[in-house]
């Protein structure tokens, strides 16, 4: 039983750290139809940022996350103003083409500006013990759960009540429409690729509390897709099921199964889904007749 708590712990840590990445994907796909393949690098630039801001700056840790918050929403107003405008109209394979070679740049940017060496991140979430039933586990994990739903919770609202989240779901549901209900389009796109570049921080920041910081931060993007598959490319609410699914599932057989098999069962469940239901639990079936 205790081994079970821990395996759920950790599978929901993971997996609402998922949801969060998944959930920028999401806001993506939904206003712009863009794929964006750089998704895993903002999360990593996300957690560079914050070690930058609280390890190497030395600001308090409320100032660090405010400072990468900041910073991540210019990085994604920069992204959309200067690599996806120039491609609107363009065919769909050159926009995700451009978003492939966005993510080996950042990759690269972060080569030159960190180095390559994973860095010890000093925690600033209290990471005490905490008993629950028969097992003992971190705090910080439980902090990272409650951070992300916290998150998660927040946008749901803010899609439902504010009005740049309305005109958001107007520009998702038909771009036309929206522009002649006098909806600016781009600036609705710049809206969805900074709060995209936000929530990936926030995610980048609880990883790097967690277990440091390091290129590899950037496998989350690969991560992300069996999530969206999931729940549905276009599904706030799929993107936090997803997550949990695919965080408990790679937790839990890592745990009982091992031999590596966590590594790879995510994208086994992602083949299984295309085959079974292609649109996710939450997405739109599209059928468009030619």
């Amino acid at each position: 039983m205790e081994t079970f708590v821990h395996l759920t712990v950790s599978g929901l840590t993971n997996g609402m750290i998922l949801a969060l990445a998944a959930l920028g994907f999401v806001l993506i796909y939904k206003a712009t139809d863009v794929i964006n393949f750089a998704q895993g690098e903002f999360l990593m630039v996300g957690a560079y940022l914050i070690y930058a801001s609280i390890v190497q700056i030395g600001l308090p840790w409320s100032l660090g996350v405010l400072l990468t918050l900041v910073l991540a929403v210019i990085l994604g107003i920069v992204v959309e103003r200067f690599v996806l405008r120039p491609l609107i109209g363009e065919p769909i394979i050159s926009i995700i083409m451009a978003t492939i070679g966005l993510s080996s740049l950042l990759r690269a940017i972060v080569s030159i500006i960190w180095g390559n060496q994973p860095q010890t991140m000093p925690p600033f979430i209290p990471s005490y013990p905490v008993r629950l039933g028969p097992a003992v586990v971190t705090a910080d994990r439980l902090w990272a759960i409650g951070v992300a739903v916290l998150m998660l919770v927040l946008f749901a609202l803010f899609f439902r009540f504010y009005k740049e989240g309305i005109a958001m779901r107007a520009v998702a549901d038909d771009q036309q429409a929206a522009m002649s209900m006098g909806i600016s389009v781009r600036r609705i796109f710049a809206w969805a690729w900074s709060i995209s570049a936000m929530v990936a921080a926030v995610a980048g920041a609880l990883v790097a509390n967690i277990v440091g910081v390091g290129p590899e931060l950037a496998g989350f993007g690969l991560r992300v897709f069996p999530v969206v598959i999931l729940g549905g490319l276009d599904s706030i609410p799929g993107a936090l099921l997803g997550g949990i699914i695919i965080g408990l599932i790679e937790s839990y057989v890592g745990g009982y199964i091992g031999m590596g098999l966590h590594q790879v069962v995510s994208f086994v469940v992602l083949v299984l889904i295309l085959m079974v239901k292609p649109y996710g639990f939450f997405g739109q079936e599209r059928i468009e007749r030619v």
